[in-house]
């Protein structure tokens, strides 16, 4: 049987507004969903080479990020394994520099994990802003689902929650939204 050791990255900067949607779309997974033993989930913010111990010590990797494709606002893409490489060729996120020689120098060690995705959205705005635009926000619950997608084809199948939570970085929009963050 292979192995489940999966391993989910949130990729991005929550204070500028949609370039958090990687670590929001992993937020909500954990809020939606009951995540079994053999997947971790971290909010890796815009850490690059930070990420090397988690990401060397797993078989298979997803990464929710805010990707600069040039298509609409709010497309959702789906990058995996051999098309990886290609895809870090022209710079489509803020801090892929750090991801992308991360999986470089893991390569080289022959330590890169055997299964990589990147599940992204084209950010609206980036501005110093908490909270998602309306438009990454209406997109969000779409690019969770590609996440659960993404371990159904894994092999991980999610329960639902009964009861969602509501995760730390949403709290903290919402209270920056009705003025009560200075």
């Amino acid at each position: 049987m292979a192995s489940k050791n999966i391993l989910i990255i949130g990729m991005g900067n929550v204070l500028m507004q949609d370039e958090g949607v990687g670590v929001r779309a992993v937020e909500e997974l954990e809020n939606r969903y009951i995540i079994p033993g053999e997947v971790t989930v971290i909010d890796g913010g815009t850490t690059g080479m930070g990420l090397y111990e988690p990401i060397r010590n797993c078989d298979q990797l997803i990464v929710a990020d805010a990707i600069n494709t040039g298509d609409a606002y709010g497309t959702l893409v789906r990058i995996a394994n051999d098309d990886v490489p290609a895809f870090f060729q022209t710079k489509l996120s803020n801090h892929q520099l750090g991801l992308s020689d991360l999986l470089a120098l893991l390569t080289l060690k022959a330590e890169v994990p055997r299964h990589v995705a990147i599940i992204g959205m084209v950010p609206h705005s980036l501005e110093n802003k908490l909270g998602l635009t309306t438009e990454a926000e209406a997109g969000l619950d779409a690019m969770v689902k590609k996440l659960v997608n993404e371990l159904a084809d894994l092999g991980v199948v999610l329960e639902q929650r009964t009861d969602p939570l509501i995760g730390h970085w949403r709290r903290e929009a919402e209270r920056e939204a009705q003025g009560l963050c200075a």
